[in-house]
């Protein structure tokens, strides 16, 4: 049995937690990546994981020698990674955390721009919203909307585009309730609200008088831009929402921006990754993908 691989294997299985999460990132079954783990045991002559139906966990031995693989592997793969740069095409699965609203046309078009270019990469792409632990889970590359100062040593954020928020609405909720004036005037209006921001509490937004402190009380909150754009095309109430994701919309006419004097909520998409001395070419590529296509420039 190969020990490199029973190697990653155990890495895998160590990260997510489980032989099945990590035989389905290797093709392989789970008692098959069981065996591999079983096979460095019996070549340590040492139990490296502590095993139950439901639950996998480190041995003292095996938290060693844990560290010592994962150091290992990760230089393998830096070597691995310069080489290719060089003079191998970006292959093999990519695995993307993505916000949820990314799921719009544009991005779509992104990615299959990018396949067509390099079409021995796949792609694999969590829309949950949840904020991933790229180590433990297997993430090759997060696209967040973020404070990179925030992130610690053991990641790297790189600037992609910024990310511009519009107030809109459907023509009909404005022919119905007018438009707005000024910031202040959203409190009497029907508002549509990302439950980041605490129902009340007080926003600011630049204007043509400066920064303007305003409040409004949503009469709808959620966590997913689809689906306050879903309620601004109902003709719910005003939302505030990416461009990225309504440029469609505003080109029909089926939403309307409100207030364009004023700028809301301006900050900056990242490509957040592993901090590597060297980036496989699949993240590599994509990242410069991104950053050259101007769909994203919203």
């Amino acid at each position: 049995m190969d020990t490199l691989t029973s190697m990653r294997v155990f890495r895998l299985a160590v990260d997510a937690k489980s032989f099945a999460a990590a035989a389905r990132r290797l093709d392989m079954s789970p008692a098959m990546a069981s065996k591999h783990v079983m096979h460095l045991e019996r070549r340590l002559g040492t139990l490296l994981l502590n095993r139950t139906s439901r639950h996998l966990s480190l041995t003292e031995s095996g938290a060693t020698y844990f560290e010592h693989v994962r150091q290992l592997l990760d230089e393998l793969d830096d070597v691995e990674s310069a080489v290719s740069q060089s003079t191998a095409a970006p292959h093999g699965t990519l695995k993307l955390s993505v916000p949820v609203w990314m799921a719009n046309p544009d991005f779509v078009g992104v990615l299959n721009d990018y396949r067509t270019r390099y079409p021995d990469v796949r792609f694999d792409v969590d829309l949950s919203g949840r904020f991933v632990n790229l180590v433990e889970e297997g993430f090759d590359l997060a696209l967040r909307v973020t404070n990179p100062l925030s992130l610690g040593p053991a990641l790297i954020a790189r600037p992609i585009a910024p990310v511009t928020f519009h107030l809109v609405a459907s023509p009909h909720y404005l022919r119905k309730a007018g438009a707005p004036a000024d910031a202040q005037a959203l409190a009497r209006h029907m508002m549509l609200g990302y439950s980041a921001f605490p129902a009340n509490s007080a926003l600011e937004a630049e204007g043509p008088r400066g920064i303007e402190a305003f409040k409004f009380d949503p009469a709808l909150q959620t966590n997913n831009e689809t689906l306050l754009r879903l309620a601004a095309l109902e003709g719910m109430g005003l939302a505030f929402l990416p461009k990225v994701l309504i440029s469609r919309d505003l080109e029909a006419g089926t939403l309307e921006a409100v207030l364009t004097d004023y700028r809301f909520f301006g900050t900056k998409l990242y490509g957040v990754y592993r901090h590597r001395r060297y980036l496989s070419s699949k993240v590599r590529t994509f990242l410069d993908f991104l950053c050259d296509d101007a769909r994203l420039l919203l």
